[in-house]
């Protein structure tokens, strides 16, 4: 781990890190792909208020419940928080898939949403076994 020492405008030393050490879940695909699915979402600036809203935390939730689920060994908490996790990404794609249609996010964006959330489906439920 390397640090590099920034002098900032009041004279004080910053240290930052420029290489950050992950823990191991922040390696998993299921991980990654959940939070570049909400990154996308946030990103999207959805143009109906209550869709933004709704399809955030949706987002927001998936992810961190498949954060919460992945550190327990314990096969019922684990099944707890995938399938709340699981359950959260189809409200994501059900409000995504609304919002294009009604004209509040571009089509690409939706298509992305969309193909990481099959991608992820795959991996919630392989962990929900």
């Amino acid at each position: 781990m390397q640090l590099c020492t920034l002098k900032s405008s009041k004279g004080l030393e910053d240290f930052i890190m420029q290489s950050r050490p992950l823990i191991p879940m922040q390696k998993l695909d299921a991980y990654i792909v959940a939070k570049e699915i909400a990154k996308r979402v946030h990103e999207a600036k959805i143009r109906d208020t209550e869709l933004r809203d709704q399809t955030t935390r949706a987002a927001k939730s998936c992810f961190l419940t498949l954060c919460e689920g992945l550190p327990n060994d314990g096969v019922a908490m684990r099944r707890k928080y995938f399938t709340e996790s699981h359950n959260s990404l189809h409200e994501v794609v059900g409000a995504i898939d609304l919002a294009e249609a009604i004209g509040a996010v571009d089509s690409d964006i939706a298509s992305g949403v969309q193909a990481l959330a099959f991608r992820l489906k795959g991996m919630l439920r392989a962990l929900l076994r």
